[in-house]
């Protein structure tokens, strides 16, 4: 059996609906059991547990031959240390929990959904706890995946959609930055299917996949395109990354989407890939920026009247 942790995330419950469809027998682990069933369906075993407390997860793990930890917390990458969701808790300290927790239950493979970007020398926080992470599995005695996928876009992604949602109250989208850093936008499904096949196939064990889609441009092409899609003629507004910041460290701006300073350095970071590893290894078909937008912004067609 395998289980995914964080199944009820965006990139959780891809990969367990991934697993689903294969036909696959899994299990699922959040901190609500309701929730689980609500999201994924009666056909997924549901088992409560929380990262961050490693004596809720010993029982969960049992009867587990593959982990895919996929666990984000909550309003990421904006951090809430007072409820203890930062990346410290819950991807370095979160995932060595389950890598132990795997240990003791007899798991053989552990996947760990981590970033491109992960590094022990890099500047930001989260890549240096996500490569943390990594070599604590890597020198755990698990065979072990990990998968690093760039900017991941779809219907439920809280950086691009926020971006056009704006857009639906201004005459132009606001951005932070020149939009000139290099994005490789990888969609949720190609994920999805990447995170299954590091999980089932053999040939994937203990290797690192960095993940991107299939094109390259700046995230202003990025934003440009999605405004093609849905039919949408809008300028962009660019703003200094040091005004994104200050407005980050203002409290409780009403009408304003949760923002901190590290997470306008999140969202205007570049994002691209070294696709060779997962090519040579998974072989992917992986989707167009154009392709994938189209699954859910593009317009509905108009009703055909007699």
């Amino acid at each position: 059996m395998i289980l995914v942790s964080g199944g009820t995330g965006m990139v959780g419950s891809a990969i367990a609906k991934e697993l689903i469809r294969r036909g696959e027998k899994i299990a699922v682990l959040g901190r609500d059991a309701a929730k689980i069933k609500q999201r994924l369906g009666t056909d997924v075993e549901a088992r409560e547990g929380d990262v961050r407390k490693p004596e809720t997860l010993v029982g969960a793990f049992v009867g587990i031959d593959t982990v895919i930890n996929a666990v984000q917390f909550p309003g990421s990458p904006v951090e809430n240390r007072g409820k203890g969701f930062t990346f410290e808790e819950v991807d370095l300290k979160g995932t060595r929990h389950q890598v132990d927790a795997a240990k003791q239950a007899g798991v053989k493979r552990f996947v760990y959904i981590s970033g491109v970007g992960a590094s022990k020398d890099a500047e930001e926080h989260w890549f240096r706890f996500k490569w943390e992470a990594e070599n604590y599995l890597q020198h755990s005695g698990l065979e072990w995946v990990v998968v690093r996928p760039t900017w991941v876009f779809g219907p439920e992604d809280v950086s691009l959609n926020r971006f056009l949602g704006l857009g639906k109250v201004l005459p132009f989208i606001p951005m932070f930055g020149n939009g000139e850093q290099d994005m490789q936008p990888v969609f949720i499904d190609d994920v999805g299917r990447v995170a299954a096949d590091a999980a089932i196939k053999p040939e994937a064990a203990n290797q690192i996949f960095e993940l991107g889609g299939p094109e390259r441009m700046s995230m202003n092409d990025v934003v440009r395109m999605a405004l093609e899609v849905q039919g949408k003629k809008k300028g962009l507004l660019h703003q200094p990354v040091f005004i994104g910041k200050l407005i980050g460290s203002l409290p409780g701006l009403p009408g304003l989407p949760p923002l901190t300073a590290d997470a306008i350095d999140f969202i205007t970071n570049p994002a691209v890939a070294d696709n060779s590893a997962v090519e040579r290894v998974l072989a992917p078909k992986l989707t167009p920026l154009r392709e994938g937008l189209a699954t859910y912004l593009a317009p509905a067609p108009a009703a055909v009247t007699a």
